[in-house]
């Protein structure tokens, strides 16, 4: 991710720019020609969006103001291996087409090292969540034309046979005409020994959180509550205008794109509320919830919270199934407590109980806030159209059961519903 502030006069001309680069309002070529997205194999989804703030003047409400909030330029990849080598891949075979876009930028001149620059406006998420981790684009892509050759080999006609003769017959027909996925490469040792770190680090501050729990516990929840009675809601519906505008750039494909940008609630306490509980997300997303699933929704290709201008303000992205009604809906029933631990530490967030209740438990307040705070997201780039979360699970099934060297006839049956 590159982020980088914009003058606002720069700004008209850098949407016509972008806008250049889509099929669709907000949906990318893949072979545009400032960016080639679809030349970079490594790369899951893309996009490019404008923070422009729209909900600064909700600032008032806590007696503070930000006249200088700069407006921001965002370039986010999702990508397999290291964010760093990606970075040195876009800017090696992309770097006319990003000095165009990236001319728009305050601190950018015609002489300047585009590699140097891009890795010096890097910028860390606070919170990242990918549904499968592991599973590269390539995985994605051949496993999708496995399960195509699949279901063009089924016989048209097949007379009554056990489920595991079908399933051998299917097997040998793909193996002499194809495709068959390349062997996946062993997971690095370096990862792995990270990994081992992240949970060692976690079990030690949950034993330290015990005790400084018990510790703190009241008087943080007496403030807590002092302050959720005082906070303001500011959720109103959002124009007609704005929803035109999100509703453009929606619904090209079976996933959508996400971009919301608001202020953090004024003071310590509730920053570092919001530090910590992005702390522990981070740390349940790379332990926990790393195959299909964060908590019980299961829609979610990648997503990530982001800081910016120290701390002030908070952006979050994600890319999901569905429409955007549903998503909301999906987390509203199954997860409100999560949004609340994090969302309610905002500005103008419905009002909740103790971090958890309440909150997105009011659904059209929640969906207000939402809509309200969420940004038109120029460029979206996806490298596999057509593809949910759930159709890449069972194609990655489907691969695990064509590569099994035995199986019953009850497992082949099963198998065999999944083509």
């Amino acid at each position: 991710m590159v982020a980088a502030s914009v003058l606002p006069v720069e700004v008209p001309g850098l949407r016509v720019l972008l806008e250049t680069m889509n099929l669709r309002p907000g949906f990318a070529d893949p072979d545009n020609t400032l960016v080639t997205f679809g030349a970079f194999d490594r790369l899951h989804f893309a996009r490019f969006v404008i923070l422009e703030d729209q909900t600064l003047g909700d600032l008032t409400a806590y007696g503070v103001a930000f006249p200088d909030a700069p407006i921001w330029l965002v370039f986010l990849g999702d990508c397999d291996g290291d964010g760093r080598e990606m970075v040195e891949a876009f800017a090696r075979d992309a770097a006319p087409g990003l000095r165009r876009i990236f001319a728009h930028c305050t601190d950018f001149a015609p002489t300047t090292d585009l590699r140097q620059w891009m890795h010096s406006h890097s910028v860390s998420p606070a919170t990242q969540y990918v549904n499968w981790v592991g599973r590269t684009v390539l995985d994605v892509c051949q496993e999708a034309a496995l399960h195509a050759a699949l279901r063009a080999a089924l016989p048209v006609e097949a007379g009554p046979q056990p489920a595991i003769a079908l399933r051998n017959t299917l097997i040998a027909e793909v193996a002499r005409h194809g495709p068959l996925p390349s062997p996946r490469p062993p997971t690095p040792l370096a990862w792995r020994l990270a990994q081992l770190g992240r949970a060692g680090l976690g079990v030690l501050a949950f034993l330290i959180a015990i005790p400084v729990g018990l510790l703190i516990a009241i008087p943080f929840l007496a403030i807590l509550r002092r302050r959720e009675t005082r906070d303001a809601v500011i959720a109103p519906r959002p124009t007609p205008a704005h929803v035109a505008e999100l509703a453009l750039r929606e619904d090209y494909d079976v996933t959508n794109q996400f971009s919301a940008f608001g202020n953090v609630k004024p003071g310590r306490f509730r920053l570092w509320t919001l530090v910590v509980l992005l702390w522990v997300v981070n740390l349940t997303t790379q332990l926990i919830y790393t195959r299909g699933r964060l908590a019980r929704v299961g829609t979610i290709h990648f997503a990530r919270w982001v800081f910016f201008d120290d701390r002030r303000r908070l952006l979050f992205l994600s890319n999901y199934d569905g429409s955007l009604d549903s998503y909301m809906d999906d987390f509203i029933n199954k997860v409100a407590y999560g949004l609340n631990l994090v969302f309610s530490n905002g500005i103008g967030y419905p009002r909740t109980r103790f971090l958890i209740l309440g909150g997105a438990e009011d659904e059209q307040g929640f969906k207000n806030y939402l809509r309200r705070h969420q940004l038109p997201t120029e460029v979206w780039y996806k490298a596999y159209p057509g593809l949910t979360t759930s159709d890449l699970d069972r194609n990655t099934r489907i691969r695990e059961g064509f590569e099994r060297s035995a199986m019953s006839d009850e497992e082949a049956r099963a198998w065999l519903a999944l083509i």
